[in-house]
């Protein structure tokens, strides 16, 4: 497979949102399908997360999450007060489009190739129930941030 991943699925579009339960009812009137449940990003003994390289115990979210075709979700994320490229995004440019996500196999192989196209990893950390990792890269050519997505089971 040719380009920077190795892949060109698309498996998710992230929404930054202010109220994830407002939210969430509206887009599920819109398609017409079950209000999802919301869920925490865990805790961070779990997820590890890191904002810019540093630790970021206290970075948080509230995500809830529709599947809209066959391996595509769409995702709601409601951060909370503290830095992180959720925050930012919501400070910075409000509510809207944060992030395009990829599964990738091999995360670490997939950073690095994304660094080398110019792309600037800014936040990763472990899933909630610890299986799988994301990875947000800053891709200002593209016009939103990257997220590689690296499910630990698949």
């Amino acid at each position: 497979m040719s380009g920077v991943l190795g892949t060109n699925l698309l498996a998710q579009v992230g929404i930054i949102v202010k109220d994830v339960e407002e939210t969430k009812k509206k887009w599920a009137e819109f398609l017409g399908v079950d209000i999802p449940e919301t869920q925490p990003i865990g805790d961070y003994t779990v997820t590890g997360t890191e904002f810019k390289g540093e630790p970021a115990p206290n970075a948080y979210c509230w995500m809830a999450f529709f599947d809209v075709g066959p391996g595509l979700q769409l995702e709601l994320i409601q951060p909370n007060e503290e830095p992180s490229t959720w925050r930012n995004y919501l400070e910075e440019k409000g509510e809207g489009i944060h992030h395009v996500a990829f599964q990738v196999k091999d995360s670490k192989t997939a950073v690095a190739n994304a660094e080398a196209a110019g792309l600037k990893l800014v936040q990763r950390g472990v899933y909630g129930d610890g299986s799988g990792e994301y990875n947000y890269l800053d891709a200002p050519d593209l016009k939103c941030l990257v997220e590689l997505l690296e499910s630990y089971n698949k």
